[in-house]
């Protein structure tokens, strides 16, 4: 079953709960920039994150460039975002919560 896509009021409403999540420029997704302390924090998120999006059936496009990871959450079956997008997001910042660097 698809998820149902969020029209821009609800997608709104789902940033003001995120903290450092921009709108992609296309509208169909969610961003957001991680910041580690070394490459070893940053695969750990990584992994804790993929544990994550397999709970979920829900995986998120990714990069990783040393201490940094870059996100980019959307539904690709729904053709935008879904409130699955948002429930990922708000478990990737949990994960990263102890990890990130000042």
């Amino acid at each position: 079953m698809r998820d149902e896509k969020l029209d821009a009021a609800a997608i709104a409403a789902g940033l003001s709960t995120l903290e450092g999540w921009l709108l992609a420029p296309d509208g169909d997704a969610i961003l957001k920039e991680f910041t580690f302390r070394n490459f070893r924090e940053a695969f750990g998120f990584m992994t804790q994150c993929a544990l994550c999006a397999e709970k979920l059936d829900h995986h998120p496009e990714w990069k990783n460039v040393y201490a940094s990871v870059s996100v980019r959450l959307t539904t690709h079956d729904s053709g935008g975002l879904t409130e699955r997008d948002f429930k990922l997001a708000r478990m990737f910042d949990r994960a990263a919560q102890h990890l990130t660097a000042p």
